[in-house]
Parts: C-alpha cells; sequence; structure tokens
C-alpha cells in the first residue's frame, strides 16, 4: 500500500495563521506544512483508497498533494480537525462509505458514528457504517481495526490497517497520552510504519496547567497534559510496538525552531511504499 501524509499538524497547523513565531517563519521559509491531520492509504492492488480522518484542510490538500479522492473514509474521533472536512464530500462523491466506532461515549450520549451521522444527515451521498472496535472489518481490500486510545474526556480510537495478501502493515495512535490499552497495543504491534501522535516536546510540559503525565523511569513525560503524547513518549511507544519506522504527526507549532523540523516529525506530503 501506499501511504500519503496529507496532514501532519494539530487543531492550529504550521504555520498557524496570523503567528510569526520562529518556528512558523521556518516553515513558510522551507515552503512546508503541517496541515490538520489526514492520511491518505491506497491499496495498489486494486487502485482503492482509504482516508483516515477529514481534515479541514481537506480541498487544499487534494488540491496539492497529488493522490485520488478516497473511495471510503475512517472518522477516529469528533474533534473538529479530524471531522469537520467531511463536508467537503457535498457533490464530489456519488457514493462514500465512512467508517466509525459504535461504542456509546458518556460524554456525548452518541457513538462516534452516530454523531457523524447526526451531523452530516445533509449529506445523502455518505454512508456511516458502525464497526466495533477490536473487531477486523474489511475496506478497499485492506483490514482494519479501530482500537480505543486514551484522548479525555471523548472516546477516540487509533487503528491497524494490514494487507492481507503481502502483510504491510500501518499504525496510526490516533489523538491519545501514552496510556493506551494493552489489548490496543497488541493489535498496533509490529508494524512497518507508525504514526504518532507526538504534539510537543516533553520540555514544554512545564507550560500545560496539569503538567506532564506516564513519566519515564528517568522522570520524563511521555504524556502532555492528559490528552497527547510527548515526542518522548511517541518515540517510546513506538519502540514498545517495535514499529520499523515511525513519523511523529499531530505536532504543534510550539516545537522550538530548531527542533521543529528535525527527524522523525512529519510534514505534509511525505509517501510511503509498504
Amino acid at each position: 500500500m501506499r501511504v500519503t501524509l496529507l496532514g501532519t499538524g494539530d487543531t492550529t497547523g504550521t504555520p498557524t495563521v496570523d503567528c510569526e513565531c520562529d518556528t512558523c517563519a521556518e516553515a513558510r521559509r522551507r515552503g512546508v506544512e503541517r496541515t490538520r491531520f489526514s492520511v491518505h492509504v491506497e491499496n495498489e492492488r486494486t487502485g482503492a483508497s482509504l482516508l483516515v480522518d477529514f481534515s479541514p484542510d481537506f480541498r487544499h490538500q487534494f488540491l496539492t498533494q497529488g493522490v485520488s479522492l478516497p473511495d471510503a473514509g475512517i472518522v477516529t474521533h469528533i474533534h473538529f480537525d479530524h471531522l469537520d472536512g467531511l463536508g467537503n464530500a457535498y457533490r464530489l462523491f456519488d457514493d462514500l462509505p465512512v467508517y466509525a466506532a459504535d461504542e456509546t461515549d458518556p460524554a456525548t450520549g452518541e457513538s462516534v458514528a452516530e454523531t457523524v451521522s447526526s451531523k452530516y444527515d445533509y449529506l445523502d451521498r455518505v454512508t456511516v457504517h458502525s464497526q466495533t472496535p477490536l473487531e477486523p472489518f474489511e475496506v478497499c481490500g485492506l483490514e482494519v481495526t479501530l482500537v480505543p486510545v486514551e484522548h479525555p474526556p471523548l472516546l477516540c480510537y487509533g487503528l491497524a490497517i494490514e494487507d492481507p495478501e503481502t502483510g504491510a502493515k500501518l499504525s496510526l495512535s490516533g489523538d491519545t497520552n501514552y496510556a493506551v490499552p494493552e489489548k490496543s497495543r497488541e493489535v498496533l504491534d509490529d508494524p512497518d510504519l507508525f504514526l504518532a501522535d507526538a504534539i510537543v516536546p516533553a520540555s514544554l510540559c512545564k507550560h500545560h496547567p496539569l503538567g506532564g503525565d506516564h513519566h519515564d523511569a528517568a522522570g520524563v513525560p511521555r504524556t502532555f497534559g492528559s490528552k497527547h503524547m510527548t515526542r518522548e513518549g511517541a518515540l517510546d511507544l513506538a519502540a514498545d510496538l517495535s514499529a520499523t519506522e515511525a513519523r511523529l504527526v499531530h505536532t504543534a507549532h510550539f516545537y522550538p525552531v530548531e527542533e521543529a523540523f528535525e527527524e522523525p516529525l512529519a510534514v505534509d506530503g511525505e509517501t510511503y511504499d509498504l
């Protein structure tokens, strides 16, 4: 499968609108972007493609990254930067199946699938399919499994995508802190490529009202606040999962400029053949 990173930034992206910080200025100088999160996965055997999350930057991403419109989509959770691009489906698709988890979220009283369905009920060419986490399903000739992760207060999911013929495997952490449940880790384990939420370096936890959490043996926080992994947490999780390669995504413009473009932080447009 071919994996294209359409959006690798957090909720404001990099460069952030009306921001002249050193990191945003350097992104402009380099001509790179980290738009809101989205990943395009093409099954090169069949030509069918799957979109993981619908970024608010959907239009820009598909105009600039040279990938086909997807044959299906997956929504990991209902935060604006992962869902609100679905409105772009209007007039673009004859039929677009969208898959999302069926667990009822105590915070909303609805599952992710139910929220997507009700919010976009005017898109009559979008059909929402409810899926039970930890139970594999097939889409675009690929085996997909949604896995619960920790992104309080909302339910959120990572996922594993595997080609049943070649064994190639992509795992995504989803928006999460470091405390990913063991059953989810078992599904995500041993990927060829792991895309991991790494919103900021651990050094910035001192600026969060909640500080950091899930510290390693040296006292380095692997969670920023309560919702996202630090860079260090993401790298530790990649090691825990024995990932062949890891790219850090959902990164914020708060990275110090001297660290913001270091490996393995991803930028939009990267492609990987698995």
